[in-house]
């Protein structure tokens, strides 16, 4: 075949698709019907059953609304587990918004940073570009959401609300890009000029005081200290007083956090050995992220047992494949579209990664398992998307789709096997800032 489409080839794919009655079909079914629920299988949705012999939640779920803030509001419910049994409450949230006001703030200083680091690179540099398509984003992993809370604490909900910007946050997401782009174009001037770094930076203070300007009044100013108290489900008045949000995180989260690691499942990669990514990151001078990749079966053991121990998951998945969000299902089968075709599509999850065609796209809890004779069946996930999908909020997941488009998960080093505690002492191998292992839940 030659490097044009000639009108030969085009006489010939018409007369093929015309020749095939189930092509005509296919085609009056989908010109007039959405894709997932032409394809959308009968069978598999009969056979999912929503009940778990290990199911932890109680709670209703939260609801990040218009925002990117689902690895920050995993990361919450995860803790307000312990936050409730402590204070004997039927539902508690800390604040998003507050934690959610520290990372873009001190994202933007991150990033700028960056820019003095990078400065020597021609601006088309394709680190420099990756930093600057998307600098100020909602997304985020585990270990910046660690990052956060140790240096900013946590605060209660009634402490920081919700403003109509941390619900739907995309206008003052472009005004921050916006200044945030202009201040690299300032300060690789300054630095190309011959100007000092003691200058760059300078000139990068007047500027993060802009951001926290736009900050504050985009999401109201974060406080230093707060009044708590609180009225519990058998109508007991307790009072804490006056509290740091530092004081807030050390009284009220009863998770070992410094003691979790990020385990991803990547088979590109080497089994058993630590990966970070270059400049990924939120907290200048704050710990980088690292994974410890092991195979998926490993992953999945470790979520097994913490949840059959009582505790729930924090985990990062790529959402939007194979889903029917309003029923709340996921399964590696659950959309026919090959057979509705006649193709076959071909790639593993490796080669997904490789191709772009899968990465981690968002942060929820795993809060139960169905096991049977010791072995996982399907997973009950407690979503951030509010509770008019799935079941009130929770959805269920076949085990098929973990292999798939499962990433990762963070679990206390106890959990981990001899293998993978090896595996925590190698030097993080470095990938570069666009690996599809640095994408932002």
């Amino acid at each position: 075949m030659g490097k044009t489409i000639t009108r030969k080839q085009v006489v010939e794919l018409r007369k093929g698709f015309a020749a095939n009655p189930s092509n005509k079909v296919a085609q009056n079914a989908v010109t007039n019907v959405q894709l997932p629920d032409l394809t959308l299988d009968r069978n598999l949705v009969q056979n999912m059953d929503s009940s778990f012999s290990t199911k932890l939640d109680d709670w209703k779920v939260t609801a990040q609304m218009k925002s990117g803030r689902c690895w920050l509001f995993a990361t919450l419910n995860l803790f307000r587990v312990g936050a409730m049994k402590k204070m004997n409450l039927k539902n508690f949230e800390f604040s998003q918004a507050h934690i959610h006001f520290w990372d873009k703030f001190e994202r933007a200083n991150h990033l700028l940073e960056a820019i003095i680091e990078t400065a020597d690179r021609p601006v088309d540099d394709r680190t420099i570009h990756f930093l600057l398509s998307d600098p100020i984003g909602d997304g985020g992993q585990w270990n910046m959401a660690m990052n956060l809370i140790r240096k900013h604490g946590l605060v209660p909900k009634s402490a920081f609300p919700e403003s109509n910007t941390s619900s739907a946050t995309r206008w003052m997401n472009t005004e921050l890009k916006n200044i945030l782009r202009s201040s690299a174009c300032e300060i690789r001037a300054i630095l190309e000029g011959g100007g000092t770094e003691d200058e760059a930076r300078e000139h990068k203070e007047k500027r993060i005081a802009d951001v926290w300007k736009m900050l504050c009044i985009h999401l109201g100013t974060p406080p230093k200290t707060f009044d708590w108290q609180w009225r519990d489900k058998d109508d007991k008045f307790h009072r804490k007083g006056r509290m740091t949000p530092q004081q807030f995180a050390a009284e009220y989260v009863d998770i070992e956090w410094e003691d979790y690691v990020c385990i991803v499942n990547d088979p590109r990669n080497e089994y058993y050995r630590t990966y970070t990514i270059d400049f990924l990151q939120n907290v200048a001078g704050g710990p980088p992220v690292v994974y410890l990749n092991v195979p998926s079966k490993e992953m999945k053991a470790v979520t097994q047992r913490l949840l059959e121990d009582g505790m729930p998951v924090w985990m990062g998945c790529d959402v939007g494949k194979e889903m029917d969000r309003k029923k709340g299902l996921w399964d590696a089968d659950l959309f026919d579209v090959e057979g509705l075709y006649g193709v076959e599509y071909g790639m593993d999850k490796a080669d997904r990664l490789r191709h772009n065609q899968t990465m981690m796209t968002h942060a929820m809890l795993f809060t139960g398992v169905d096991v049977v004779n010791g072995r996982a069946r399907r997973w009950r996930v407690e979503n951030s998307w509010g509770g008019e999908t799935g079941q009130k909020g929770y959805y269920t997941m076949n085990d098929s789709w973990y292999d798939e488009y499962m990433f990762e998960i963070a679990a206390p080093t106890s959990y981990l096997n001899e293998k993978m505690v090896a595996g925590l002492e190698t030097e993080p191998v470095v990938l570069p800032a666009w690996d599809p292992m640095g994408s932002l839940a």
